[in-house]
């Protein structure tokens, strides 16, 4: 009678290999997501358009009165920004919180001769109520 020949190594362990491979793979595929939605939100929240429209909606007493301070843009921004050298377009939903509520500061701008001109700028409170336009608003010169 042949003695009993002994398990390859893939017969011994395919059991845990098959799980942890797989396991591996989703981490791998879901770090890698991860990695380019912040790579992403932090070319937009890098950008001109963005920060000069979330420092003016953290100046504005208005909006001040509305959210409390401090006022804090929240991570997840939708909207897009195209830039080509000294033009673009930008047109974003930037979430915006406070002590005393929340809301969403939309923005649309166009870039021309390097400089971004806003045509839309205002503060629109979650749940509803009046908005602040910080557009039409002039600017003071001191």
């Amino acid at each position: 009678m042949d003695p009993a020949q002994p398990k390859n190594w893939w017969s011994r362990n395919w059991k845990w290999v098959v799980p942890v491979g797989c396991l591996g793979s989703l981490v791998t595929c879901v770090g890698f997501v991860a990695i380019l939605v912040a790579v992403i939100f932090g070319m937009i929240k890098s950008s001109d358009a963005y920060t000069e429209s979330v420092a003016k909606a953290r100046s504005d007493p208005a909006v001040k009165n509305l959210l409390g301070e401090p006022i804090e843009a929240g991570f997840w921004l939708t909207g897009r920004i195209q830039v080509s050298g000294a033009s673009g377009n930008a047109d974003l939903a930037i979430p915006l919180s406070g002590p005393k509520g929340s809301a969403t500061l939309y923005v649309i701008a166009k870039k021309v001769a390097g400089k971004w001109e806003y045509s839309t700028m205002e503060v629109a409170p979650d749940g509803g109520g009046e908005r602040v336009d910080l557009v039409a608003k002039p600017e003071k010169v001191q």
